[in-house]
């Protein structure tokens, strides 16, 4: 029995045969395994860049709300770069007062990278309106300073005699700097 297939239909049947167990062979040990791993990749990609997107819209949210801060507190912020005068501090203030007197009590500990003065002051008003109207100026002041309670009036004829002390902070860094 003769064969009718021809030597060069073998060949090529056999060509055939072994390109196909070839890609078959490269489909399932390298390409399906690798197509589950970059879906799971793209899967993740998705994630974090909608966390990125998340983050990032949440960080310019952030710097708005940051950059409204320092607008609005641009003078506080600028205070805590000054150093405190006292003769200053008279002449800024003194139009509240018929006598100002300010005494430096001592220097307390440092809080927080800032070096605090403790200051009593004594003061004729002729109303109590121009104390707190003191109070709003200090608040709106070149330095940053606390004043603290009690704060003691004591009547003398038509002048109110007050007695109060006052927290200076000075940043540490513009003292050593000066």
């Amino acid at each position: 029995m003769k064969s009718s297939f021809s030597r060069q239909n073998i060949y090529l049947f056999t060509l055939c045969l072994f390109l196909l167990v070839f890609v078959l062979v490269f489909s399932f040990a390298v390409l399906i395994p690798e197509g589950k791993d970059y879906r799971l990749k793209r899967g993740e990609l998705k994630k974090e860049n909608l966390e990125l997107k998340q983050l990032s819209d949440f960080a310019i949210e952030k710097e708005v709300i940051l950059q409204k801060l320092q607008d609005d507190n641009s003078h506080a912020i600028k205070a805590f770069e000054n150093e405190f005068s006292s003769d200053k501090f008279k002449k800024q203030h003194q139009g509240f007062f018929s006598a100002l007197s300010i005494t430096k009590k001592s220097q307390l500990g440092d809080e927080d990278g800032f070096s605090v003065y403790e200051v009593n002051t004594t003061s004729e008003i002729s109303s109590p309106k121009s104390f707190y109207d003191f109070l709003d100026a200090v608040n709106k002041s070149n330095w940053i300073i606390a004043v603290n309670f009690p704060i003691a009036f004591k009547r003398d004829g038509e002048m109110i005699d007050s007695s109060f002390t006052m927290r200076v902070y000075n940043n540490k860094d513009s003292n050593s700097s000066k």
